[in-house]
């Protein structure tokens, strides 16, 4: 038989069973896939949660012709940077200082939490959750995107080629260069640029990240190595005023 084709909506959750629906599979792919824990794992109701979703708003992407029905396949939780003082900050904050950002007075948009079911990765259905992400940034007149992004395992020694290559190709302006907190700063410039092979590292690079490098994404200063979620952090960050004309031609191509 041949398998159906998917048929894609995107939109945000419009209530709490839909936000349930994301955290369900931010639980499968965080959880159960990448070995990832913390106190806001439910393990009896396999939910991943944390106390800043009832801030952001929840982009899902739906399959409705998935076996048994329509189901979240993709999901994305962004938040404005005016509710951040309602949910006591931005959830980055917890990693790295903001203050370049804060001081910015521009129009901020804090990302989180992107997966895919590991059964449409690779095809168009992160290119269907990029287009609703670029209808919701374009439409609210957000100026700066950022948010943590993740290499899966702690062990910083596997990942000299590609924190060193992001340090040297693609470190954040001054004037919104995020710094991983003390204590916590571990250090991404582990090799002079002259000896990064830059292939190598781009293969260590998970796509998520790529794909905001291609749109002219940065990285702030220092990686935050979070053992509670079995992963190793870096804070990226899209301003949308320094794209080049290509690169916004691309990103306002994802619009729906």
């Amino acid at each position: 038989m041949t398998p159906r084709a998917p048929q894609y909506e995107t939109r945000l959750a419009r209530d709490a069973s839909e936000v349930a629906a994301a955290q369900r599979l931010r639980y499968e792919v965080f959880v159960v896939e990448l070995g990832g824990g913390g106190a806001g794992v439910d393990h009896d109701l396999r939910l991943e949660t944390d106390r800043f979703d009832p801030f952001f708003d929840h982009l899902l992407l739906i399959d409705h012709a998935a076996a048994g029905g329509p189901a979240v396949v993709g999901t994305y939780r962004v938040m404005p940077g005016e509710r951040a003082a309602a949910a006591g900050g931005f959830y980055s904050a917890n990693e790295y200082d903001l203050s370049p950002l804060l001081a910015s007075g521009r129009r901020l948009l804090e990302l989180g939490r992107s997966c895919l079911h590991r059964d449409y990765r690779g095809g168009a259905a992160m290119a269907h959750l990029w287009g609703a992400l670029a209808h919701y940034v374009l439409s609210r007149g957000i100026e700066v995107l950022f948010g943590v992004a993740s290499f899966h395992g702690t062990d910083v020694a596997a990942l000299v080629q590609p924190l060193s290559y992001l340090h040297h190709a693609h470190l954040a302006p001054a004037d919104i260069r995020a710094r991983a907190l003390p204590g916590h700063y571990q250090r991404m410039d582990l090799l002079p640029a002259e000896a990064i092979d830059r292939r190598q590292a781009m293969l260590a690079t998970p796509a998520l990240i790529k794909a905001y490098l291609r749109l002219g994404g940065f990285v702030g200063d220092g990686a935050f190595v979070d053992h509670a979620f079995n992963t190793t952090d870096i804070c990226l960050i899209l301003d949308i005023a320094r794209m080049t004309p290509r690169q916004r031609e691309m990103y306002a191509r994802q619009r729906p």
